[in-house]
């Protein structure tokens, strides 16, 4: 929530100005081509539109003269070639202006999700996914008119603004002097009016992302929803999140056409009153018709275009709103990175990670402390494994290993490199997870199974498979390793998940093996194979294993117990359970009566 307010703070000053869209402007100069394209073309429609009035004062002042009967004739033909150089420009100003938007954003989206793939884990602890998709789809487009027609129609309309206001000093200097006098009573309303609409237009931005993130967290729990009968309970939530980016568009809306009734009327009010003026002075024999026509035209050029300016200020104002959002994602910087100078692990890899008194406490609750002084090593070719209460403190210990944090006190070594002082890509190389809730891909069994690493073959990939008890309802799939194993993984079971999980560890073949959880929800035949795979693999890795069930760590070199954040006890689970603590009474939980607990252990 603060963060939230520091945002709508930050927006409410920006909104004063098109400052965020100037931060984005390197996305549209790297396609410098594209631009002077689309500049030469805009000079050149401009040029041909100023033209227009010229050709019609020649026409109405001499055209029609019985001495040149011939010139009506050449008038109009130079208009024609006139009209088809402004066609062919136009045409040309759209395509290069057109393009320039679809280009800065694609560029712009890229950058935006390579920045999101950068952040650290700590950023989405409070994000919402939904509103970050919102940001890289409603607010880039956005961005696309900015960069594209609605910044060609700003300038053509400044030029030709500037053009035709200087071809009427040029044509009648007293007529000019009145529409100069009238233009600070336009343009300042214009000016008032256009930040109410950067601001509202700012609000309806965030109120549909808001309503997109509620959308996106409800469809990703669908089955939690149906299960528990709330349909219409999210159905409500979301019919007012809607609701409410709807009050926010109208604000918009209302604004928007506010400033464009009274930019209408202040622009074609003076243009009556200059050609009011104009007439007289024609009945009065002190102009020629032609000479009122052609001021006419260009007063007409320069109001039309001034009541362009209004609205596309509104449109670059409401994508100054898209623009500001999306430079805060820009700007932010992951709180994990990489260091100045990162060190190199020692080659070959030995597989050794350490705690050296670590403390933790998560950035978002600073004052709860979830580790205090944990100290313990898994040695190259050593399983150990970490029990204790939910809450303890386990998995927070793998976060730490894979570098989505870093420690508040203490450190983590890998082969004796603190991993703060490495690269992520290097610290992250050497360790391969399961986690407690794997993710599948909406791809094929064969790409899940692949990203543990990207340049296996199919051969790699399908004995990784088979180690990870994987491949026999891999087979059974209707395209083998070919199917698609939708969103989620949503056709496997949670069994079936966790083998693929298991199978992308085993094929990066990575010199630690992180294990959270990664047999939970297998059966006991399952569990076995699992087991099994990993333990051949274990005499040339060390594995860090974090497990509930007892009967999953019993084979364990050491069993290191957490309570409450802290280091207990440790030991193998014959001396754990023969020294009556912590873990001797979660064994009796699982096992029975601890005499039942020490002949497991003596078996």
């Amino acid at each position: 929530m603060a963060r939230r307010r520091s945002i709508e703070r930050e927006g409410d000053r920006s909104s004063r100005s098109l400052r965020p869209l100037a931060a984005l402007s390197p996305f549209a100069l790297r396609h410098k081509g594209r631009m002077l394209g689309a500049f030469v073309a805009l000079v050149a429609s401009a040029a041909a539109t100023l033209a227009i009035p010229v050709a019609v004062r020649r026409v109405i002042d001499f055209g029609f003269s019985a001495e040149h009967p011939g010139m009506v004739d050449w008038y109009f033909g130079t208009m024609l070639a006139v009209v088809a150089v402004l066609a062919v420009a136009s045409a040309a100003r759209y395509w290069f202006v057109t393009t320039l938007g679809e280009r800065v954003v694609a560029d712009l989206r890229d950058a935006v999700f390579t920045r999101l793939t950068t952040l650290s884990a700590a950023f989405y602890d409070s994000a919402r996914s939904g509103e970050l998709v919102s940001r890289l789809t409603a607010d880039t487009t956005q961005i696309k008119a900015a960069f594209g027609a609605t910044a060609s129609q700003a300038l053509r309309n400044l030029f030709l603004f500037l053009g035709a206001a200087a071809m009427m000093v040029v044509t009648s200097p007293k007529l000019s002097a009145m529409v100069l006098l009238a233009i600070p009573v336009i343009v300042l309303p214009l000016v008032g009016f256009g930040r109410s609409v950067r601001r509202r237009s700012r609000a309806a931005q965030d109120t549909l992302a808001e309503a997109s993130a509620l959308a996106g967290e409800t469809i990703g729990a669908m089955r939690s929803v149906q299960a528990f009968n709330a349909e219409t309970r999210v159905a409500g939530r979301f019919r007012a999140a809607v609701e409410d980016a709807y009050a926010a568009a109208e604000r918009s809306i209302g604004a928007r056409a506010v400033l464009t009734a009274i930019a209408i009327f202040l622009i074609f009010a003076s243009v009556v009153a200059v050609l009011w003026y104009g007439a007289t002075g024609v009945l009065a024999g002190t102009m020629s018709p032609g000479t009122l026509g052609q001021f006419v035209l260009y007063a007409v050029f320069a109001a039309g275009a001034i009541g362009e300016l209004s609205n596309v200020w509104g449109e670059l104002s409401q994508a100054a709103g898209s623009a500001e959002r999306l430079n805060e994602l820009l700007e932010v910087r992951p709180g994990v990175a990489d260091p100045a100078s990162p060190v190199r692990f020692p080659e070959p890899p030995r597989g050794e990670l350490a705690f050296e008194s670590v403390g933790f406490a998560y950035p978002g609750a600073p004052e709860r402390v979830v580790l205090r002084d944990v100290s313990f090593q898994v040695r190259p070719g050593e399983t150990v494994a970490i029990v204790g209460p939910s809450g303890a403190g386990k998995s927070t210990l793998i976060n730490l290993a894979l570098r989505f944090y870093d420690p508040t006190a203490g450190r983590v070594t890998l082969d004796g490199v603190d991993i703060r002082a490495a690269a992520l890509e290097d610290v992250r190389a050497r360790l391969a997870l399961v986690p407690q809730d794997p993710v599948v891909f909406a791809a094929s069994a064969r790409e899940n199974v692949r990203l543990g690493r990207l340049a296996a073959t199919d051969a790699e990939v399908e004995a990784a498979a088979r180690e990870a008890g994987a491949h026999g309802f891999i087979g059974a799939l209707p395209q083998g390793y070919d199917t698609l194993l939708g969103e989620r993984g949503v056709t496997l079971s949670g069994g079936q998940r966790q083998r693929i999980a298991l199978a992308r560890a085993l094929l990066r073949d990575a010199p630690v093996l992180l294990l959270d959880e990664a047999t939970s929800a297998l059966d006991a035949e399952s569990e076995t194979l699992v087991q099994q795979a990993i333990a051949a693999r274990g005499a040339r890795r060390a594995t860090l294993v974090i497990a509930h069930r007892l009967a999953t760590v019993l084979a364990a070199d050491r069993i290191v117990v957490i309570e409450d954040g802290a280091v207990v006890e440790e030991g193998t689970h014959a001396e754990l359970v023969a020294r009556r603590g912590l873990y001797a009474r979660l064994a009796e939980l699982q096992f029975g009566r601890v005499d039942e607990a020490l002949r497991v252990a003596a078996g």
